[in-house]
């Protein structure tokens, strides 16, 4: 009886996030054992696609049922740089609560890169590129810890082959692509804040006026110290929102 009711209230929940899309959902994650499933969240144009049985599903619910990208600023943003974009979900959920801003949305692992442009194709706003981000242009290869596709870490290396993966700075994007600022700046890239915030911050930083960051110390030690160090350099505001820090410059 219990489990029976927690289905039910499972089914309930479904619906009134996703409507009939929810429970359909449901049904394709139980059934589909393996490969892709889609759900196209209330509002949105088209479906998004996760592999089953991986962290694509809960980091799904993160931010279409939990909502931990919808936080508000005062300003309109123009520019949107998503450094670990993953498989697009946060991309998508930016593209459509800002239409007018343009997602450069930054994944250096393959498969997650691949459904990351299949999810995010219907969004003209939305560029994907296949980078690592580090403090400087280098090669870094791919380092699979065992938490899930969300959890890639990456480290420098000095050569480049198939197994390596080129990086750059958020300055060097910046420049190749004419950003002269930033106006939301999502960073999710599994330690690596640790170097991205210890040196060649001061082109990228003063001009980006909002941060929205996870923060990984148990993934590698030095992260928060690296990180607070650079920020004291600025104006900026910091405050708790979910399992990010929000950073926002005065």
């Amino acid at each position: 009886m219990k489990k029976l009711l927690r289905s039910w209230q499972f089914f309930l929940e479904h619906y009134k996030h996703f409507g009939f899309n929810g429970p359909k959902f449901l049904w394709k994650k139980k059934f589909n054992k393996s490969g892709l499933v889609d759900i196209k969240p209330k509002g949105y144009a088209h479906p998004i696609y996760l592999r089953n049985k991986t962290s694509d599903v809960p980091m799904f619910y993160y931010i279409f049922q939990a909502k931990e990208y919808d936080m508000n600023f005062d300003f309109k943003p123009k520019i949107i740089m998503d450094c670990g974009a993953h498989v697009g979900l946060g991309a998508v959920f930016f593209a459509k609560k800002y239409p007018a801003a343009m997602i450069y949305a930054v994944e250096p692992e393959k498969s997650n890169f691949d459904l990351l442009v299949k999810n995010t194709e219907s969004y003209p706003n939305v560029k994907c590129l296949n980078y690592g981000i580090w403090n400087k242009t280098t090669n870094l290869k791919i380092i699979d810890i065992g938490s899930g596709n969300w959890g890639y870490m990456t480290e420098e290396v000095d050569f480049k082959d198939e197994t390596s993966i080129e990086a750059l700075s958020i300055e060097e994007i910046m420049n190749r692509f004419g950003i002269e600022a930033i106006d939301i700046c999502k960073i999710n890239i599994e330690g690596t804040e640790k170097e991205l915030f210890e040196k060649n911050y001061e082109k990228w930083l003063p001009k980006t006026k909002a941060i929205i960051i996870e923060l990984h110390d148990g993934m590698r030690e030095g992260f928060t110290k690296s990180f607070l160090s650079a920020m004291m350099n600025y104006d900026f505001s910091l405050s708790p929102y979910g399992s990010y820090l929000v950073c926002t410059m005065n």
